[in-house]
């Protein structure tokens, strides 16, 4: 008989069985993000194996160099001596016998409890072991670099876990809340534990914020005009009879809730800003879900950026805009602005940065998380979900700083019976949105991993950005306490950009920093005016040497902006413009209160 061939539709037996290995991989490979998945969400999103990796790097060379043993050896035994001679009875008579400091910013032993005997005892072994620590995980020779600051990060961490001030027979200040309540607190106490214990156990990871936006927090009275599938542009309402000719657009980063900037009345730049005759308009960055998966950062410049700057030009009338960016936001405009200057686009008048950065390389520690094998799990826990869920990154922050945001809550709350309500800033940070697969992946790798942006690789639109072709007056605003952007790292803006950057070095942190209004009893600031083609001092020098001015750099920055406006005041535009532009809802709008 005639063999015709194979029917339509009919599978060799070949192609059965490549489908059948292709079928068995998928399924491999599901398994293994599924339990990687499993395994981040136990570590709250941190690798256990990028700890062991670092471990062994740094214990292996340790274990190889005898000079750094004998070194560690001999300071630990004058530690030891030290500490005998400063808790001696007549220590008042012994020069040597000098208490050590704690470091500036921890102000765990400030109570004058702690300088009586035995608590002095606790507190200063404490800050001796903290010292022999760094000792051992610095200067290590042949020890990759991020491993030894992993190291020496941990091993913070562990100190803070043991420090004296957790627990309630060193704590002198807990000892005496106790008899002075008869053990009440310790009550109160076990009581909010076990509500905590609760609300975990019943998948409630991070609290929830307890002012609500248009109730108790952001109250700026304005419209949402316009709102696609990423963002809500709102526009303020002028409280002046005249404003200047330039308006603002506010890019707050998308992993935060832009009422940061909008908080109560008394600390709200937005508020503020519309009082000093500004156009003001922000975007509102939606909270992702599932199927917004595939967003990704380029998305987020052409619906989220380009997008707010067709609308606020359009409803102006303005041919120029000052783009404001904070954390993200600032990183994510810096895109969208070299992709203008690219393309002959001319509408940026100005670039305000607020604790943004451009070139990653000097990240701080929370650059020790974005490794090869932290980013693939952190893939692996968005894989399923489409998104990663605001508290998968809040272990990650909250550990940055884990003596404030970590034990002495634990302590205040848990051993002390206190639980402080919320602040307004408090309650927005626990308002964090989600971030979609292809975002979150793309600009840890892209920004944090590869560095591509200040390298010259990043593209928007398909084809390569470089920050030097932004010749927009720039102003950078960095804090001195900052733990996400560490203000050494934003100085880099100065000669990242070839044109005119006002620096501006503020007291404060990576939020209390910012939000610091005029009246402000802490708020100090330093600042730098560098024009094309002056030279580049180093950030320790220019610091070092740079005169510090009380006060809020609100007023000098908004001082800066209208003299960039070049123009008379003029009326106030219309909220909104035309049926494409027209006022959709009140502010804050519905996007913002996305859970």
């Amino acid at each position: 008989m005639k063999d015709f061939g194979k029917r339509p539709g009919e599978c060799t037996a070949e192609q059965e069985a490549r489908e059948a290995r292709a079928a068995a991989e998928e399924s491999f490979a599901r398994l293994d993000r599924a339990f990687h998945a499993l395994l981040g969400r136990a570590e709250g999103g941190l690798s256990p194996v990028s700890l062991g990796l670092a471990w062994a790097d740094w214990a292996t060379h340790l274990a190889m160099s005898p000079g750094k043993q004998s070194e560690l050896g001999w300071k630990a035994g004058r530690k030891w001596v030290h500490l005998m001679r400063e808790m001696a009875p007549h220590r008042a008579d012994d020069p040597e016998a000098q208490p050590l400091d704690p470091l500036p910013q921890d102000r765990r032993f400030k109570a004058p409890e702690w300088q009586a005997w035995p608590f002095s005892l606790y507190a200063q072994s404490f800050l001796h072991a903290q010292q022999w620590w760094h000792n051992a995980t610095t200067g290590i020779h042949g020890v990759e670099d991020r491993h030894l600051q992993m190291m020496e990060f941990y091993a913070r961490q562990f100190l803070d876990m043991a420090a004296p001030t957790n627990f309630l027979a060193t704590n002198p200040q807990l000892i005496a809340r106790t008899r002075e309540e008869s053990g009440a607190n310790l009550i109160r106490g076990a009581t909010y534990f076990f509500e905590d214990m609760l609300k975990v156990m019943g998948g409630e990871g991070e609290p929830e914020p307890t002012l609500i936006p248009g109730e108790h927090v952001a109250l700026s009275p304005g419209k949402v005009v316009l709102r696609n599938q990423l963002i809500e542009l709102i526009q303020y309402a002028p409280t002046t009879e005249e404003v200047h000719p330039v308006p603002l657009l506010i890019v707050p980063a998308w992993i935060m809730k832009y009422y940061i900037l909008d908080l109560e009345q008394t600390n709200s730049l937005i508020r503020w800003l519309v009082g000093q005759g500004f156009t003001v308009f922000a975007v509102s960055w939606k909270n992702p879900g599932e199927e917004d998966r595939c967003l990704g950062f380029d998305d987020y410049r052409e619906l989220g950026v380009m997008t707010a700057l067709d609308a606020v030009t359009e409803i102006t009338g303005a041919e120029q805009v000052h783009g404001l960016g904070y954390c993200l936001g600032g990183t994510l405009l810096s895109v969208a602005a070299a992709a203008m200057a690219r393309d002959g686009d001319a509408r940026l008048a100005s670039l305000t940065m607020l604790a943004a950065q451009v070139d990653f390389t000097e990240a701080g520690e929370l650059s020790l998380f974005t490794n090869e094998d932290q980013l693939s799990l952190i893939e692996d826990m968005m894989w399923e979900e489409g998104y990663l869920d605001k508290t998968a990154m809040a272990g990650t922050f909250s550990m940055l700083k884990s003596k404030d945001l970590v034990w002495s809550q634990a302590v205040h709350t848990y051993l002390m019976g206190q639980r402080e309500e919320d602040s307004a800033l408090a309650s927005w940070s626990h308002d964090a949105t989600r971030m979609p697969y292809k975002m979150h992946s793309e600009y840890l790798r892209k920004l944090f991993l590869d560095n591509d942006l200040a390298e010259g690789r990043m593209q928007a639109g398909g084809q390569p950005v470089f920050l030097q072709d932004i010749s927009a007056p720039v102003f950078a605003v960095a804090t001195e306490a900052d733990h996400i952007a560490p203000w050494q790292s934003v100085y880099k803006l100065t000669w990242a950009l070839p044109g005119e950057v006002n620096f501006a070095l503020v007291s404060g942190g990576h939020n209390t920093g910012i939000v610091a209004p005029p009246g402000s009893n802490r708020a100090r600031y330093r600042l730098m005016e560098h024009h094309a083609g002056a030279t580049h001092p180093g950030p320790k020098d220019w610091a070092e040497t740079s005169p510090v001015h009380p006060g809020s750099w609100w007023e000098p920055w908004a001082k800066w902006l209208a003299e960039k406006d070049g123009g008379a005041l003029v009326a106030p535009p219309p909220m909104g413009k035309g049926r494409k532009y027209h006022a959709i809802a009140d502010a804050p709008g519905e996007y913002v209160l996305g859970r």
